[in-house]
């Protein structure tokens, strides 16, 4: 089974977070790992806000966190944009994107946030 990360897991797994649930980290490890363009967008969002900081530069670190835990990236398509109307919960758009994109690609999400409990989807934390 493939997973997509949510925002928070991504970056709590490239810091060894202890905020991380053992659970989510067994996932991680043991499977195919997903990060949406949602949460690059995201990260950029926070940094350019001052509500995120990294221990490098974010040109440079999300490639390199990317590469060095062999996560792919998942494409934000037009298809996955209009289908976020059609699921209106409420809440984050962000995450409303990455539920649009775990449904339709079949992903888990790896996620300590409930709000993902009111999709069709596979919640892991």
């Amino acid at each position: 089974m493939a997973v997509l990360l949510d925002t928070h897991a991504f970056l709590s797994w490239c810091e060894d977070s202890p905020e991380l649930s053992p659970r989510a980290r067994k996932t991680i490890e043991g499977q195919d790992c997903f990060v949406s363009m949602a949460s690059f967008w995201e990260i950029a969002i926070k940094l350019s806000l001052g509500k995120l900081r990294l221990p490098a530069p974010v040109e440079q670190y999300l490639p390199e966190q990317m590469s060095l835990n062999g996560f792919e990236i998942l494409d934000i398509s037009f298809r996955h944009t209009m289908a976020t109307a059609s699921l209106w919960k409420g809440g984050d758009p962000f995450d409303r994107l990455l539920a649009v994109q775990a449904v339709e690609a079949k992903l888990a999400v790896v996620s300590r946030d409930t709000a993902f409990d009111a999709y069709s989807l596979k919640r892991i934390w």
